[in-house]
């Protein structure tokens, strides 16, 4: 697809070239996409933006970064990703370009099995999710070896089986999702895995009736947005669950007029939490909401078309002052959700 075919069939995905041009920034000449200059790079993020890119017609970039997936797969199945969320500060404003943590996080691993999956709605390519069918079976082998007999599946490959073992409700619904992506693309390569389709029902029967198996470390993180409303996102949740959740746990982080609080205590809005909260939305048929969610996101565009990580509501400032490549992407597919503006608009939507 040309980047004249994909704006011309969706003319609202015009104004976001600002926040493609600012994932392309970013992009490094080996194909891969990091948060923002100098920043930690992950699988799960680098995948985000690899979609954003096709959507935008991008072709090229696209199929750089499926390249360096391709790469720098480690043998396991796996990809080490930077752990971006324990990067200090450096001074009240910037994330710190220091060296992040690097592990093996099974929600990471698994998520470029929804941009392969997601390329070939777009394009419809057989040849291209062919040549890319080898690395998502790997990863995905090596993600459901996390797998618990109770149907979770531990956070990093690292905590597996440990005394720090535990698994993450976003990131286990998120890996739901992508399992959904994998197996859409194992029947299309002639490869039905039906191991994998049992290991997502055991996953999906952990998440409705065995809560007991999340947060089993003591964190509590019923104060985070994404555990609210991932299992809705993804598809886990019943229709009938999803809208009862939306109006008890997920509705308490949306501030009217900003958009979706990334934890419940803080007076923080953030764009991607807000864009994926509307793409949940969109999947259980509230497309209104979601248009509303959206359109107040333009408040955190800047002039360049770009999108800030983040507004800080008390203090009335963008904060961390950082426009992460996954924020861009974030709004990018969201939009196409909204407008089905192009075929894979749907991939990240409905199952």
């Amino acid at each position: 697809m040309t980047a004249g075919t994909a704006l011309s069939a969706a003319p609202a995905l015009g104004a976001l070239r600002g926040a493609c041009a600012s994932i392309l920034s970013v992009q490094l000449s080996d194909g891969s996409i990091p948060w923002f200059d100098g920043g930690p790079w992950d699988a799960w993020n680098h995948a985000e933006s690899v979609m954003a890119l096709a959507v935008m017609g991008e072709a090229d970039a696209a199929r750089a970064g499926l390249d360096f997936l391709q790469e720098t797969q480690e043998a396991d199945g796996s990809w080490l990703g930077g752990y971006g969320n324990a990067l200090p500060m450096d001074g009240p404003m910037r994330i710190a370009r220091v060296a992040a943590p690097v592990l093996k996080d099974t929600n990471f691993v698994a998520y470029p099995a929804a941009a392969v999956w997601h390329g070939f709605r777009l394009t419809g390519d057989l040849a291209e999710a062919r040549r890319r069918w080898p690395m998502v079976r790997a990863a995905i082998n090596f993600v459901l070896a996390q797998q618990h007999s109770d149907g979770d599946i531990s956070w990093c490959a690292e905590a597996h089986g440990t005394e720090i073992d535990d698994a993450v409700l976003a990131g286990n619904a998120s890996i739901y999702a992508s399992l959904g992506c994998a197996l859409h693309l194992a029947d299309l390569m002639g490869e039905p895995q039906d191991a994998w389709r049992l290991a997502r029902g055991r996953l999906r029967r952990a998440v409705l009736c065995a809560p007991e198996r999340f947060d089993r470390a003591g964190q509590d993180r019923s104060g985070f947005a994404m555990d609210a409303y991932y299992p809705i996102l993804t598809g886990l949740t019943p229709a009938a669950a999803g809208l009862a959740r939306l109006e008890t746990k997920v509705a308490p982080f949306v501030r009217p007029g900003l958009g979706c609080l990334c934890v419940i205590d803080q007076p923080w809005v953030t764009t991607a939490e807000s864009c994926e909260l509307a793409m949940a939305m969109l999947r259980l048929g509230r497309r209104a909401s979601a248009a509303t969610l959206l359109d107040w996101q333009n408040a955190q565009r800047d002039a360049d078309g770009s999108y800030w990580m983040g507004w800080q509501f008390e203090e009335s400032i963008f904060w961390p002052q950082e426009k992460p490549s996954w924020t861009q992407a974030a709004v990018i597919l969201a939009t196409d959700a909204l407008n089905a503006a192009t075929p894979a608009s749907g991939v990240l939507t409905a199952d």
